[in-house]
């Protein structure tokens, strides 16, 4: 039998196994697009849009660009400005508050909890703190459902409703999960979520959406989309952008939606086999008992010094690792003068030190996972 060490490598996402199962009903999607040419708001797209909001249990859904483009198109259907205060975790890609400076607002770091790497309920009530101390006005917060797990929002939704801070659901990587059984895109005022081809629900190119119940705000965002358009997009009511999801990507989208539900189970089995065999050697993911996740990453934690070295010694049996994230939001170069909760985010910067990710997909067979497993103990001393 081949060892493991020369082994084929295995793939960190693999998105040609979920192509096995589903290319033919895609490329005949993909096809009807190319023979009616309706490329941009073609029929397709509207079909996403009821289907994804029926899915997430949300009234509506508007598609975009990407998961970026539905972050800052809330960000200016809500009218965030210079002066505002937007709370975001600083473990989290930077795509969260990029948004932010967009419009003139200045993002506030909030630190994490060190079980699930989700926003600390106690580090937002001392970042609103900053935030009023340093003359800005607290308008929004954007809780990550990082990794796949909802933020925890029993806590999160009263502290805003006490600041009157609409909440903006960042599950780019949740969408899919659910917190006390409500899918994400049905909890806080809106929800952004992305389509990246490695998210658990991704297309062939970038694509996202946002979820509300509220008609008006649908009508604001969908002008937006649409360089502000009113009556049409030759009459410009507001400052927009062009942010529309090109009807290709909603086709294929729609194929994927039809077995995300397996999908997600498929995740849950092989995440909880990964616990089962990891216990022992690292500290494994903690999902909240109210939370399902969708498992869009992976992550271990392990003791300070030892990832990088677990990291080579995988490489160099095949298995690929990613750490997300390296460095927390308030230490990145573009970001480190913004206010935070404080002076240190202990937990942020702690992960930082300590995460790694091992290959996650919906088609990791037991042989593949049992030659990680089998891998990660080798390296560990196990």
């Amino acid at each position: 039998m081949t060892s493991s060490v020369t082994a084929a490598p295995i793939a960190f996402i693999d998105l040609a196994a979920q192509r096995a199962r589903i290319g033919g009903k895609v490329d005949a999607a993909v096809q009807a697009v190319l023979a009616s040419c309706r490329f941009i708001n073609g029929p397709q797209v509207g079909e996403l849009e009821e289907k994804l909001a029926a899915f997430a249990g949300a009234r509506y859904a508007v598609s975009c660009s990407s998961g970026t483009d539905a972050l800052a198109l809330l960000l200016m259907a809500w009218g965030v400005k210079a002066g505002d205060a937007v709370f975001c975790p600083a473990f989290t890609f930077c795509a969260t508050a990029e948004v932010v400076p967009w419009v003139g607002a200045t993002p506030v770091f909030v630190d994490v909890k060190a079980d699930t790497f989700n926003m600390d309920p106690d580090s937002l009530e001392a970042a609103i703190a900053v935030a009023i101390e340093q003359g800005l006005t607290p308008k929004v917060v954007i809780p990550v459902d990082l990794f796949g797990q909802p933020a925890d929002y029993d806590a999160i939704l009263p502290i805003a409703e006490r600041h009157g801070l609409k909440v903006l659901c960042d599950t780019a990587q949740g969408f899919g999960g659910t917190w006390n059984n409500r899918r994400t895109g049905s909890i806080g005022d809106a929800t952004a979520t992305s389509f990246f081809p490695a998210k658990p629900l991704g297309g062939y190119g970038d694509g996202g959406a946002i979820f509300t119940d509220s008609a008006e705000l649908v009508d604001i965002l969908k002008s937006l989309r649409e360089h502000g358009q009113g009556v049409d997009k030759y009459q410009n009511v507001r400052i927009g952008m062009t942010a529309r999801l090109d009807t290709v990507q909603a086709a294929v989208l729609l194929e994927k939606l039809a077995i995300f539900e397996d999908e997600i189970a498929a995740r849950d089995r092989i995440a909880q086999r990964y616990n089962a065999l990891l216990k022992d050697v690292a500290t494994v993911p903690v999902v909240d008992p109210r939370a399902t996740s969708v498992w869009a990453q992976y992550t271990l934690r392990l003791a300070p010094g030892v990832r990088d070295g677990l990291a080579e010694a995988l490489k160099a049996e095949g298995v690929p690792t990613a750490v997300y994230y390296r460095l927390p939001m308030h230490l990145q170069p573009a970001y480190k003068h913004y206010p935070a909760a404080g002076a240190l985010l202990p937990v942020c910067e702690t992960l930082a030190e300590e995460v790694i990710s091992l290959p996650m997909h919906a088609y990791l067979d037991e042989p593949t996972q049992d030659r990680i497993v089998a891998a990660v103990r080798r390296a560990l001393g196990a």
